[in-house]
């Protein structure tokens, strides 16, 4: 069946539903059995909907399951409403990224309202990603990722309060908030290092964590670098750890070759990615700046 025929079969599903809700309104619906034909309009709107997501009418699936939630609520179906707004988010997210955040939401508050807080959290995340890719806004995909991690600690799921923590702080570092980024690689790290399964990537973190120290000023890097060997002697043997004390050699003397010639050999093993490279250049251009003011 081609769309358009799937589009004509939604329309009459929607008119259907409207004609079940005003029947329900009436005198005689009232005294038996309203809410029976609102169930009905229910199940049709979500019909109706997935009719529209099979012609690709993303708005208009989105609109058909925010009126069954809407329905849903009239019934006090709490939960079956919060799962229409999750799909009516879903829709959305294909035609109207704003109108999904604001769906997915409506989800959220009935969830919290139930005490489903892990299930908040990961609509939280939605939300966050489409802040991030859609709307491009990265103070509020940082708010989002925030609450998020805050639901899921007080669930004690701390390996999914990680994951979103790291986005904080990836980010944050970006918008140059490095105090901020440094507090979180400095816990997720701290907390990595006793558990025998994560152990390894706590070397990461704290890398993470000194280049953001370097980029505020290079004596609080190098006492970073001295604070982390001490906490995690596994640091001092890590090529992350070697790497720190080049750059801050070469900072030092002010030599942008080796700088370059360091971040090149650690390159050719371990791939840099685009927020290290973007960190390493923040920290280099302090070495021009500061050979140009020397001339």
């Amino acid at each position: 069946m081609d769309n358009s025929g799937k589009e004509a079969e939604a329309m009459a599903l929607l008119a259907e539903a409207e004609r079940k809700v005003k029947n329900s309104q009436s005198f005689f619906s009232g005294l038996f059995g309203g809410s029976s034909k609102i169930e009905e309009a229910c199940e049709i709107y979500a019909r109706a909907a997935n009719m529209f997501k099979m012609a690709k009418n993303w708005s208009a699936a989105g609109s058909a399951f925010c009126q069954a939630a809407q329905l849903h609520l009239q019934l006090q179906s709490k939960h079956d409403a919060a799962t229409c707004f999750v799909d009516a988010g879903n829709a959305f997210k294909k035609a109207d990224p704003q109108e999904a955040i604001n769906c997915l939401m409506r989800a959220i508050e009935i969830y919290t309202d139930m005490g489903r807080f892990t299930i908040a959290a990961k609509h939280h995340i939605s939300i966050a990603e489409i802040y991030e890719t859609e709307l491009v806004d990265i103070e509020k995909a940082i708010a989002h990722y925030e609450q998020s991690a805050d639901y899921y600690k007080g669930e004690e799921s701390n390996s999914s309060a990680n994951k979103c923590l790291l986005k904080v702080a990836g980010y944050a570092a970006q918008l140059e908030q490095y105090p901020k980024a440094i507090d979180i690689y400095e816990q997720v790290g701290t907390n990595a290092m006793d558990s025998p399964l994560l152990k390894y990537s706590a070397k990461d973190y704290f890398f993470k964590a000194a280049l953001c120290h370097f980029c505020i000023d290079m004596l609080n890097a190098k006492l970073a670098v001295q604070k982390y060997e001490e906490l995690f002697p596994a640091f001092s043997d890590s090529r992350e750890c070697k790497l720190m004390k080049k750059l801050l050699e070469a900072h030092e003397e002010q030599n942008v070759d080796s700088y370059t010639e360091a971040v090149k050999e650690y390159d050719s093993i371990s791939r840099l990615d685009q927020w290290l490279t973007t960190m390493l250049l923040r920290i280099k251009k302090t070495i021009q700046g500061d050979e140009e003011d020397l001339r």
